[in-house]
């Protein structure tokens, strides 16, 4: 029976010390992996002992005990052991107990085996906020002795809880198991839920009941798409103390490449430094689950590739022997469809990134459409080519053009995620819908043409149909860009370029003008000016660029010019 002092601030009884564990604030437990001091006062040389402490104090965790006089260096955690027979009788007691506490020592432990002891252990223990533990009957090295074996076997059990731990987990992957069985065990482990995600946070795979997985998804650290908020959120162990102390993520590596995060979630408490060890350890065999899957998906995305390759440029046999084939790679390319080709706003031919690095991108680039697209058309094909994607969309027979392109806009945004999610910019191109496969080379060049001019009209991270392209359709078949310039400048003179702040005006002038057909009145009201003002203005463009007003062919040259002025990249 451990008899804990009646003083001020303390424990109000005489408790065990595992009644007074069970009566500590879990929030005054620490993450150090120890044992707690309440468990040390029931070690055999402390039986008896009397206890002058605080109630948090007793749930205060310890790793190491040395002699007072040992010249070992007291530091957190530390139990220090004391024979007042070996102190000097002019030795400061207060002074050397603040010292301790100070040092950051869990406990002082004052052994007195007979002899006269006129030291205010007590006071000077309630002075400096230091646990005082008297006790009768045991030497100092004994004491020692006991706490160092105590610290060692639960250090020795938890190890080998967590290396049992791992060998369950690892010998799920050797029997073909995969993150989803990792998951599974792993959250059985800890009590709670247990996800896998991307560097940027799109879930993998989950486990856990289905409580504990609602419970986790409703935390402020999922965004309303269910993307984890990977940026704001710190990897590893946590303070205890903390509103998110109940969930911990570990980065999950396999040699230099970084494949995600495995991360868990529990509601009932914190989790401790042994839970991220094993987190940590879990880990390395979720790197070896996708290491392994990434092998296997690399042969069939091999084969996945060729077939859609020779899809699109129209090899692959009929179509009933494409339809066939496709089956078989759990595709359905056997209804309506339109080709959605996403490239890379960056070009990765004249980039400064390492190769490793642009190939990581890419694939990451293309599993984010494949889960995407996965989410609402399992069956659809989706393959990563060098620096493109491309997705074979099913649309219903009555979708019209904005109905594509809100479905296919829905994709991009998921892929894209809120603020990027750290993803490149990337553009996306949508042909018009076909019925038959003999349509799918013509569909892959009208997405190729709406990706690649979309890009020129609007910029990085457009987003174009080919039927919104008109004529910058035929623009862009022309391979030289040097003789549209030639063209623009030819065509519209001085209004070419804005070298003049007032050219970009004029330009703006022209152009509403000849879309409305050379309607002065229609012209001046859209652009607010005064009926007067626009003939002036007309007067003017027409005296440097000519008399377009009456010449419907100098007009047409203008209207093309005008659209190829537009063009980015010109």
């Amino acid at each position: 029976m451990v008899n804990v002092a009646k003083d001020r601030d303390v424990l109000d009884a005489e408790l065990p010390a595992a009644q007074a564990l069970a009566a500590t604030p879990a929030a005054a437990r620490e993450l150090v992996t120890g044992v707690p001091l309440a468990r040390v006062l029931e070690l055999p040389s402390l039986v008896g002992a009397t206890v002058h402490s605080r109630a948090e104090h007793l749930g205060t965790v310890v790793t190491r005990a040395s002699l007072h006089d040992s010249g070992v260096a007291v530091v957190d955690h530390h139990v220090v052991c004391v024979d007042p027979a070996r102190l000097s009788g002019d030795l400061d007691v207060l002074t050397m107990v603040r010292g301790l506490a100070a040092a950051g020592a869990t406990a002082l432990v004052v052994t007195r085996n007979g002899g006269v002891d006129g030291h205010d252990w007590r006071g000077a223990g309630a002075a400096a906020a230091l646990p005082i533990v008297l006790v009768r009957g045991s030497s100092a090295e004994l004491v020692v002795t006991e706490v160092l074996g105590a610290v060692l076997d639960q250090q020795s059990s938890i190890l080998a809880r967590v290396d049992e731990a791992h060998q369950i987990l690892v010998g799920i992957v050797l029997a073909g198991g995969g993150l989803e069985d990792l998951c599974e065990r792993l959250a059985g482990f800890l009590g709670g839920a247990t996800m896998v995600t991307t560097t940027d946070g799109r879930v993998l795979t989950r486990a856990g009941s289905a409580p504990d997985l609602e419970a986790a998804l409703a935390l402020d650290c999922f965004d309303r798409t269910g993307r984890l908020v990977t940026e704001h959120e710190p990897v590893g162990i946590r303070d205890p103390r903390g509103t998110d102390a109940g969930r911990a993520l570990v980065r999950i590596v396999a040699g230099q490449l970084d494949h995600g995060l495995l991360s868990a979630f529990v509601v009932d408490r914190a989790l401790t430094a042994d839970d991220v060890h094993l987190l940590e350890r879990a880990a390395t065999v979720a790197a070896l689950a996708i290491t392994k899957d990434q092998a296997v998906s690399a042969v069939e995305g091999k084969y996945r590739a060729e077939f859609l390759r020779d899809a699109l440029s129209g090899r692959a046999g009929s179509p009933a022997e494409a339809v066939a084939h496709a089956a078989a790679l759990g595709w359905d390319i056997d209804r309506r469809l339109v080709v959605v080709v996403a490239e890379t706003d960056e070009d990765d031919a004249h980039t400064t990134r390492p190769p490793e690095e642009v190939s990581s991108l890419q694939q990451r680039f293309a599993r984010a459409w494949s889960q995407a697209m996965a989410v609402r058309d399992p069956q659809a094909p989706v393959v990563g080519f060098s620096q493109e994607v491309v997705a074979l969309h099913a649309v219903p027979a009555e979708a019209d053009t904005d109905a594509v392109m809100r479905a296919v806009g829905e994709v991009v945004r998921i892929v894209r995620g809120d603020g990027g999610g750290g993803r490149r910019t990337f553009s996306t191109g949508v042909s018009r819908p076909i019925d038959s496969l003999a349509g799918l080379p013509a569909a892959y060049e009208e997405a190729l043409s709406a990706v690649s001019v979309g890009r020129q009209l609007h910029g990085a991270s457009a987003l174009t149909h080919f039927d919104g392209l008109g004529v910058f359709r035929l623009l862009s078949l022309i391979p030289d860009s040097s003789d549209l310039r030639r063209f623009v400048e030819e065509s519209l003179g001085p209004l070419a370029n804005d070298d003049v702040p007032e050219h970009a005006d004029l330009r703006t002038t022209l152009s509403v003008l000849i879309d409305t057909n050379m309607n002065v009145a229609e012209t001046a009201r859209l652009l607010f000016f005064h009926y007067n003002t626009l003939r002036y203005r007309i007067a003017k463009l027409e005296k440097m660029l000519g008399p377009f007003t009456s010449d419907p062919e100098l007009r047409l040259k203008l209207a093309l010019a005008l659209k190829v002025h537009q063009m980015r990249g010109i």
